[in-house]
């Protein structure tokens, strides 16, 4: 499965009330906003890439990404992310046939994150993948099959879902595992004492 064949969202549509509000992914680590470190290791990863935000685009105009709001409104979580890049992709990059999507409040995510997946879903015949690590999944990290889009928007407007492993649960989903030393990669930054924390491990040098 070529990267070219593979579209990007960052989901970047929540209201961050653990981090006091504001966008989580505009916050400053190691000199760098979070948004920039993980499009720098994002982009090589897949082809076209969207950005999941909601509010004035405009806040985002210097990373030079289409923004698309939710399609889904009221703040309905990862899953209308999900779906709006999934809508996106089948507009805008019809060659595309997965979608990737990534949190923008995990700044360490593997440069391999995507290559992983796709290998898990060719292992295992699977319709979608996510990553996990010690024990734990990460459905936001994930890869989608771009057909399902139409499926996924009536289980959000029909049946109110808005659990993502309620709705991967219909399909058969592969998992690909990442370690978790020195850090785990899907370490994310919730709270004020998150970030702290990430810029401890940078510092260490356990992390870039």
């Amino acid at each position: 499965m070529r990267t070219d064949g593979i579209a990007g969202v960052l989901l970047a549509g929540g209201l961050s009330r653990r981090m006091g509000g504001g966008d989580k992914s505009l916050r400053t680590l190691g000199g760098r906003s979070i948004l920039e470190r993980i499009i720098a290791t994002v982009r090589p990863q897949v082809g076209p890439l969207v950005l999941n935000a909601n509010g004035d685009p405009a806040r985002f105009a210097a990373f030079g990404l289409p923004v698309a709001a939710d399609v889904v409104e009221g703040f309905a979580g990862p899953l209308a992310g999900v779906l709006t890049g999934m809508e996106w992709a089948r507009a805008n990059a019809p060659q595309c046939r997965w979608l990737a999507s990534f949190a923008t409040d995990a700044p360490f995510i593997p440069g391999d994150l995507v290559a992983r997946l796709v290998a898990a879903v060719e292992r295992d015949g699977a319709d979608l993948a996510c990553a996990r690590s010690d024990g734990q999944e990460h459905p936001v990290f994930g890869l989608w099959r771009v057909d399902l889009a139409d499926d996924l928007r009536r289980a959000m407007v029909e049946e109110d879902m808005r659990k993502v492993d309620a709705w991967t649960a219909r399909y058969r989903l592969a998992v690909a595992d990442f370690a978790i030393d020195p850090v785990d990669p899907f370490f994310n930054t919730n709270r004020p004492d998150d970030l702290a924390e990430a810029e401890r491990l940078m510092a260490a040098g356990l992390v870039r």
